[in-house]
């Protein structure tokens, strides 16, 4: 009997629970914070808004917004990934 992890899409490389952290990019624009930490608090309602770091671009035209959450499953973050992609104020999420 195999004690190996099952192979292929449904493996993981993340143990839960784990720190993970999320790397979000926007345009600057009034209310790109509060947008993204909406969608982060909805998905990890314990993380703490105190640890969110923001740094713009070299220009200021980008603002990268830094969160580390307690991430519980794969679920979870698939989903919040998937949020945080479909939302109009986002670019890219890392």
């Amino acid at each position: 009997m195999s004690t190996e992890a099952p192979a292929g899409p449904e493996a993981s490389l993340i143990e839960y629970p784990s720190d993970f952290p999320l790397k979000i990019l926007g345009n600057t624009q009034p209310g790109f914070a509060q947008a993204v930490l909406g969608v982060v608090k909805k998905h990890a309602p314990d993380f703490d808004d105190a640890a969110l770091a923001m740094r713009t671009s070299k220009k200021g035209k980008y603002l990268s917004i830094t969160c580390v959450i307690r991430a519980t499953s794969r679920e979870q973050l698939d989903a919040l990934y998937q949020e945080l992609c479909d939302h109009p104020m986002v670019v890219m999420v890392l």
